[in-house]
């Protein structure tokens, strides 16, 4: 690790469906970012992610001085000098973004959660949903999978529906098994993809805590916004998403890594 008078230090996110790795300067400037989607084993994945983040940044892992880790296997990091946890990092991230108290609502591959920052942007509170609720990006994936069209084709896919056919918005499982009930009774690719993001967007507002400003980050807002704006829709509040939405996590550990090296 490079000396602490340096202060150039990355962030690596590890979750269930891609790690995402940025690197930053003192002044928390993203200078390089990366991801890999999850497979194999989470180390390497990591290592992945955290190289092209480096050479995207056109830095060396030697000239860092510390790496944080946070997510799902962020004990899976290699060298990473920090660990904390999904909700800190997110806050700390959405907050160096845009400075203001927010509700910030992280919809990841895992567990989405609710969390409410402070004008300091602190984590005050953060809340998930059922366990039986867990997976969204994984069920999205699936859905994907079953619509015979790729992650980034099923938002379009959905926005030329008529309507959303209906899929179970309780349990991650049932919703998927609802997706292949669907098609066997017929109903159009569009509209089955279109319940699946109003399947998502319905598990979220059962976790409730939303005061203005609302601010959406995570992956899944990126890939499929569709979700944001069924969000939008049924809480009858106006939903942001936040700058590099999917590198939210990464950016927030990083800044804890630049913010605390370690001693040369």
């Amino acid at each position: 690790m490079a000396e602490t008078t340096r202060r150039v230090a990355a962030g690596v996110d590890a979750g269930t469906e891609c790690v995402k790795a940025v690197v930053v300067d003192a002044d928390g400037r993203m200078l390089g970012r990366a991801v890999a989607p999850t497979r194999g084993y989470f180390q390497a994945c990591s290592y992945e992610a955290l190289a092209a983040a480096l050479d995207d940044a056109q830095r060396t892992e030697d000239e860092l001085s510390g790496i944080g880790a946070t997510g799902f296997a962020m004990n899976c990091v290699p060298k990473a000098t920090l660990r904390s946890t999904e909700a800190s990092c997110h806050a700390r991230g959405a907050f160096h973004r845009l400075p203001q108290a927010m509700t910030l609502v992280d919809i990841g591959g895992r567990d989405p959660h609710v969390i409410r920052v402070d004008g300091q942007g602190q984590r005050v509170d953060a809340r998930g949903v059922r366990r039986c609720a867990v997976g969204i990006g994984s069920f999205l994936m699936f859905a994907a999978r079953h619509l015979d069209v790729t992650p980034a084709a099923l938002q379009e896919l959905a926005a030329a529906a008529e309507s959303p056919a209906p899929v179970s918005s309780y349990c991650s499982v049932f919703s998927a098994s609802e997706v292949l009930e669907r098609l066997r009774e017929g109903a159009s690719r569009e509209a089955v993809a279109a319940g699946c993001m109003n399947s998502v967007a319905e598990r979220i507002v059962e976790i409730g805590g939303f005061e203005d400003p609302i601010v959406v980050c995570g992956g899944v807002v990126e890939y499929f916004p569709g979700v944001l704006r069924a969000l939008q829709s049924l809480i009858g509040h106006q939903v942001l998403s936040a700058p590099d939405a999917m590198y939210t996590g990464a950016l927030g550990a990083a800044l804890a890594a630049v913010r605390n090296p370690i001693p040369a």
